[in-house]
């Protein structure tokens, strides 16, 4: 027996339709190629929206063909999320900071037929367009000067593309279970692999994370999306902030610049931000050196790695900045937990509250969570048993892109493996240890190194540490440290590991501390180790 209630699909096109009802004059504000600052409404968005959405019809694209995008954080590249899944398309997001290979692998694999890129991306494109197989043509999201001197053949400025459009458009009504998002994992090790976003999936992701006990995003925040919209949707944000009507501030290309940061912040009155602990270290820094204080930002969520105990007492100690860690992948939708506190812990002291946030949060409503062993059994959420980290629910990918499942990454039973090793303590807060790839394992015990690298980043020297596992003849593997100093400050291995003393357990100590100038990341932020893995090769421990 079936309820009586209406069957009315969950698409991204009624956040459009909702929003232009409700949230009309909310502000969009954002930097963009030539680095203005661009000011319009929700009701201007949305009937670029809907014009951009009958310019797409004109191409002549079937319902499920992808349209590829290639742009920085702005107006423009947050119309053509609308657009191109409300209409029955596939808006596939190219990460840029990939490499060209990567690239052109992703383009040819999805089979894009279009490609629509920011104007600071046409050098790149250019050195790859004989490379591309089956796009027709390129939409460049500027004005007729954009396009002047590229080589690029069949391309139209955005503002051509759709000048002549009618701003009427009738959004079709889909199953709720068609393809609208198409993001590929970064591809450390093999071929990037694609992740087939649905609009079910996309509006109760969205539905979980504006939660008051996920990101809690309401009509009355300013929210600064940092994490790109070229990756894992921006973490939902452009559905979630626009489902309920938030003003939103992008900064362009101007991500990783702490002054412009800063300046939006203060300018735009922005209560809450998304980004990768890269990204806040630049912030924090330009905030330190120039004595100023965030005023208006009340809570950033900070994911993509693991976010160092010295970073949530800057923001908070010095900022009133409350952090709230999150975590998820690309398979996920992305977000999969979300730091927050629950019943009986608002009378935690300073330190206790601090331990509670290095932690990655609560699975949110929809997706379950276990740790397993070796063996596959599951584990106790008991705060010390480590295990692979397992997760199913309505948002998380039940295959690969064209894989047909030979990337097995799903148990016998439907749980998807993440890859990262965790624990998971009596309240229900996981706690990242390490991805699988990376765990040492000593003498037969595994090392945290995340555990150790937040903890050495806490010393006020060092403004960035990595930990990778050494060959070691009677050990197996024992932690090497790889540190970067802080501008102008002199630390020695000694300093380190006297730092490092009583932190952590005795047997996790690094055998060896090494300072360089850079540690090598992927394109998405993450620390890159497999490199490091490869520069210390042939790395002899001190004896």
């Amino acid at each position: 027996m079936h309820g009586l209630m209406m069957d009315t699909p969950l698409l991204i096109s009624s956040i459009v339709e909702n929003a232009d009802i409700n949230f009309h004059n909310r502000e969009i504000v954002s930097v963009t190629a030539d680095e203005s600052l661009h000011r319009y409404t929700y009701k201007d968005c949305f009937r670029r929206v809907r014009k951009l959405a009958n310019a797409l019809e004109k191409l002549g694209l079937s319902h499920g063909d992808r349209v590829a995008t290639m742009a920085w954080n702005d107006y423009r590249h947050l119309e053509a999320y609308y657009a191109i899944g409300g209409a029955g398309y596939v808006c596939h997001t190219i990460n840029p900071r990939l490499f060209p290979e990567q690239i052109v692998f992703m383009i040819n694999h999805a089979e894009d037929k279009w490609l629509m890129i920011d104007p600071l991306f046409i050098p790149l494109i250019e050195k790859i367009a004989s490379e591309i197989q089956n796009v027709k043509g390129f939409i460049v999201m500027g004005d007729e000067d954009t396009i002047k001197n590229t080589t690029l053949n069949n391309v139209i400025s955005y503002e051509s593309f759709i000048k002549e459009e009618s701003d009427e458009y009738k959004w079709p009504l889909l199953d709720e279970r068609s393809a609208m998002g198409l993001c590929y994992t970064s591809g450390t090790t093999g071929d990037p692999k694609g992740v087939l976003y649905n609009h079910r999936a996309t509006i109760l992701h969205a539905y979980a994370l504006i939660a008051p006990d996920a990101m809690n995003l309401s009509n009355r925040d300013c929210v600064l999306p940092v994490v790109p919209l070229f990756h894992v949707n921006s973490w939902g944000s452009p559905y979630g902030a626009m489902m309920v009507g938030s003003k939103i501030v992008y900064p362009g290309p101007k991500m990783a610049d702490g002054e412009t940061l800063y300046n939006l912040m203060e300018e735009e009155k922005v209560t809450v931000s998304l980004g990768v602990p890269t990204v806040w270290m630049v912030l924090l820094q330009y905030a330190a050196k120039h004595n100023k204080k965030l005023n208006s930002l009340q809570r950033t969520i900070i994911g993509g790695a693991a976010v160092p105990e010295s970073m949530i007492r800057d923001f908070q100690d010095n900022h009133d900045v409350f952090v709230q860690q999150a975590w998820g992948m690309t398979e996920m939708t992305p977000l999969g937990t979300v730091m927050s506190l629950k019943h009986g812990m608002e009378n935690l002291t300073n330190d206790e509250l601090v331990s509670l946030q290095t932690k990655q949060g609560r699975g949110m409503f929809g997706v379950e969570m276990r740790i397993v062993d070796d063996n596959q059994e599951v584990l106790p959420w008991d705060g010390i048993a480590y295990g692979a980290l397992q997760v199913k629910g309505p948002w998380i990918c039940s295959d690969y892109y064209k894989l047909d499942g030979s990337a097995q990454a799903h148990t016998d039973d439907g749980w998807f493996d993440t890859g990262d090793v965790a624990k998971i303590d009596p309240e229900g807060y996981m706690q990242i240890t390490d991805r699988t790839k990376d765990v040492i394992k000593s003498g037969g015990e595994w090392i945290s190194s995340i555990e150790i690298e937040n903890t050495a980043m806490g010393h006020p020297a060092i403004a960035e540490a990595a930990v990778i596992g050494v060959a070691h003849e009677k050990w197996t593997e024992r932690p090497l440290l790889v540190a970067v100093k802080v501008k102008d400050q002199k630390i020695s291995k000694k300093e380190v590991l006297s730092f490092l003393d009583g932190k952590i357990a005795k047997w996790w100590m690094p055998d060896d501390v090494i300072f360089i100038e850079e540690i090598p990341h992927t394109a998405t932020g993450k620390i890159k180790k497999t490199a490091l893995r490869e520069q210390f090769v042939d790395y002899k421990l001190p004896s």
